[in-house]
């Protein structure tokens, strides 16, 4: 699941990373996996990927990257860094909302605080797109979509690295921003989820 420097060996606190992350369990809609981590940013990086699933259509996607720097990384701030990426479709009309982006980041933030998560340098963007189909593909409408981009430090204790026994809920609140983009019903307070899409790809 994780990949360093070629002949380096993974250091015990990014084995015990790993094995945090292979750890936790989400609602079951959301399908998790170990997927390819980037090999060029940090020494040592692990990914998970996810679907959102219900019934036969998948209706998310996102994927999250731990990168692991036993030296420090001045621009983290720290030694560890998440890495997010979420998308899903949503309804048209929402897009033309002026403060979905807004509060697409609050699903972040919001997730954070109901994780009692302290996190260090973090940043991020969000797109909407609204798309619209023309010739052969005329039939097809309006389709439109959030994508969520984030990165930030777990904060580190006064040890030398983020505590790892802190990392499953990390990947929490990016698993419930990827049900909020989706349209699931939220399990952590605060936290508000876009009206689901009808007819959402399958």
């Amino acid at each position: 699941m994780g990949a360093g420097r070629e002949l380096d060996p993974p250091p015990a606190q990014f084995r015990a990373a790993v094995e945090q992350l292979r750890s936790v369990r989400l609602r079951p809609e959301i399908e998790l996996t170990e997927v390819p981590a980037p090999q060029r940013i940090a020494p040592f990086a692990t990914a998970l990927g996810a679907d959102v699933v219900v019934g036969d259509r998948d209706i998310g996607t996102g994927r999250l990257v731990l990168l692991h720097d036993p030296a420090g990384n001045d621009s983290w701030e720290g030694t560890f860094r998440c890495v997010t990426f979420v998308r899903a479709e949503v309804d048209p009309e929402m897009v033309r909302d002026p403060m979905l982006a807004a509060v697409a980041w609050s699903w972040l933030t919001d997730a954070w605080q109901g994780h009692r998560l302290d996190v260090v340098a973090p940043s991020g963007t969000v797109t909407v797109v609204l798309s619209e189909g023309f010739g052969n593909i005329a039939g097809d409408g309006l389709t439109a979509q959030v994508e969520v981009r984030a990165s930030w430090t777990p904060s580190e204790d006064g040890r030398d690295a983020a505590p790892v026994h802190e990392l499953p809920g990390h990947v929490e609140a990016w698993a419930e921003v990827l049900g909020a983009a989706s349209g699931l019903v939220p399990v952590t307070s605060g936290v508000v989820a876009l009206p689901r899409r009808h007819g959402a790809r399958g």
